[in-house]
C-alpha cells in the first residue's frame, strides 16, 4: 500500500512539471499547373496531380527540456500501385531535435529541426513546399526581458568515412555559421543576422575539395502602431559563391500594411534583389543576391517564378506590389496580391510581366481548414529572355488543399 502511495506522488510530482502532447496533420493538395514557375508551351500539355502530407508530432516539456519528434510521408496519389510492397519516397525524419537549459537565459537545442527567424525572408521552414526545409545543427540561444540571440552551427557529411570530408549531397552546404540577434520595444522590433555559408567545389581534376564561403549580413525592420504596419528588410552579401566567384550583392525590401477596419488590410511594398547584366557573370564577379534559405514562395508571386529552385545568378527581380486581405467573417477570408515584375539588371526587354494571386480559406472546424487559390502571369516579352515558353500563351495555376491538424493526446 506504502509502495503503491509513493508511486503514484512520483507521477504526479512528475507530470506537474511536464507537457507531453502528440499531434498529427493530413494535407492533400489537388494543383493545376498551365504555365507554373515558367512559361507555358502549347506544344506541352498542362500538368494536375494530387499531393499530399502526413505528419506525426510529438512534443515533451518539462521545466529543464524540450524535446520534439516530427515524422512525415510526402507522396504523390498514384505514385505507387494499391498492391505496393514498399513506398516510393518512405517515411522521413522532418524534425528531431532536444533543448535544454544551460540556465536562466542560456539553452543549446541539437538535432534536425526547423531554423525561422523574423518574416522567413532568410530563414524560413518553406511550409508550403510539402516537404518544409529542416536543418542538422546546433543552436546556442540567449533570452533576457526582450532581447533575444541565436547563435547556430551546422556541418555536413554524406556517412560515416574513415577520410575524407567531400560532401556530395546535391543542393546543400558544407557548413553553416550564423548569429541573430533581436530586440522588441514598445511599438518597434529590430534583428541582425550574419551568415556564413560555406559551399563545397570539387575539382574535377585532383578530386579534392575546397569550401567557397559567401557572407551575409542584414537587417530586419518592424514597426506596428494603431492601424500601421511598417517591415523593411535590407541585405548584403559578400565573399565567394560555389564556383570561387567574388560575390557582391544586395537585397532590399519595404513594405507597408494599414488596417481600415478590423476586416479589411491594405498593403503595398516594393523590394530589389540585385543581379547580373544580360545574366551573365563579368569578370568573375558575381552580382545576384541569393535568398538561401528563405521561404521565397511566400514573396514575389505565388506562381513561383523567381528563387524557388530557379532564377539564381541571373538579372535580379524588382517587385512592385499590392495586397488586400479581407475576412469575410470569422471562419473566412479572401486575399488578393498583385504583383508588377522586372530586370534589376540591365536586359535587352526589362519588363517581365504582371501576376495576379487570389486565395480563399475557410475555417471548417477547429482542426479542418479548407484553402484554395488561383493564379494568373500576365507575361511581358522579357520573361521570355529568362524562361522557356511564350509570353502570349496564357499562364495560370489553381490549387485546392484541405488540412487536418487534430490533437491526439496531451498532458497538461
Amino acid at each position: 500500500m506504502k509502495l503503491s502511495l509513493g508511486l503514484g506522488a512520483l507521477v504526479l510530482s512528475v507530470s506537474a512539471f511536464a507537457q507531453l502532447s502528440v499531434g498529427a496533420e493530413l494535407r492533400p493538395r489537388f494543383e493545376y499547373r498551365h504555365g507554373f514557375k515558367t512559361l507555358f508551351d502549347k506544344s506541352d500539355d498542362e500538368a494536375a496531380f494530387v499531393s499530399q502530407r502526413t505528419r506525426l508530432n510529438a512534443n515533451y516539456k518539462n521545466e529543464n527540456m524540450e524535446f520534439r519528434l516530427s515524422l512525415q510521408d510526402v507522396r504523390v496519389w498514384g505514385d505507387v500501385p494499391q498492391l505496393n510492397a514498399t513506398d516510393k519516397n518512405k517515411l522521413a525524419v522532418h524534425e528531431a531535435w532536444g533543448k535544454f537549459n544551460v540556465t536562466e537565459e542560456i539553452a543549446l537545442k541539437l538535432g534536425r529541426q526547423e531554423i525561422v527567424y523574423d518574416d522567413s525572408r532568410f530563414f524560413g521552414n518553406v511550409d508550403w513546399a510539402q516537404q518544409a526545409r529542416s536543418h542538422d545543427a546546433a543552436l546556442a540561444q540567449f533570452k533576457k526581458n526582450n532581447f533575444r540571440a541565436d547563435v547556430g552551427f551546422a556541418y555536413n557529411q554524406d556517412g560515416e568515412k574513415l577520410t575524407g570530408n567531400i560532401y556530395t549531397v546535391d543542393r546543400n552546404y558544407k557548413s553553416m555559421q550564423y548569429a541573430w540577434l533581436h530586440h522588441d520595444w514598445v511599438d518597434f522590433s529590430g534583428s541582425l543576422l550574419f551568415v556564413n555559408n560555406g559551399w563545397q567545389l570539387v575539382n574535377a581534376n585532383s578530386g579534392k575539395s575546397e569550401t567557397q564561403y559567401t557572407q551575409t549580413i542584414g537587417t530586419h525592420l518592424n514597426y506596428k502602431a494603431n492601424a500601421l504596419n511598417l517591415i523593411g528588410n535590407a541585405y548584403y552579401q559578400m565573399g565567394k559563391d560555389i564556383d570561387a566567384n567574388d560575390v557582391s550583392a544586395y537585397l532590399l525590401g519595404l513594405e507597408a500594411n494599414y488596417n481600415v477596419t478590423t476586416k479589411f488590410n491594405l498593403g503595398i511594398g516594393a523590394e530589389l534583389q540585385s543581379g547580373n547584366d544580360n545574366k551573365v557573370i563579368a569578370n568573375d564577379k558575381n552580382k545576384a543576391f541569393n535568398p538561401l534559405f528563405g521561404t521565397n514562395h511566400k514573396f514575389n508571386g505565388l506562381m513561383d517564378y523567381f528563387y524557388v529552385g530557379n532564377h539564381l545568378n541571373s538579372v535580379g527581380l524588382l517587385d512592385l506590389h499590392a495586397k488586400a486581405n479581407i475576412k469575410t467573417s470569422e471562419k473566412t477570408n479572401v486575399g488578393i496580391a498583385l504583383h508588377n515584375f522586372s530586370s534589376a539588371a540591365d536586359l535587352d526587354k526589362k519588363r517581365f510581366g504582371n501576376e495576379l494571386d487570389i486565395t480563399f480559406g475557410y475555417k471548417i472546424y477547429d482542426n479542418v481548414t479548407l484553402n484554395a487559390g488561383y493564379s494568373h502571369m500576365f507575361a511581358s516579352d522579357g520573361m521570355e529572355l529568362i524562361k522557356n515558353g511564350k509570353a502570349n500563351e496564357t499562364n495560370n495555376w489553381a490549387w485546392l488543399m484541405f488540412t487536418f491538424k487534430p490533437t491526439l493526446f496531451s498532458t497538461k
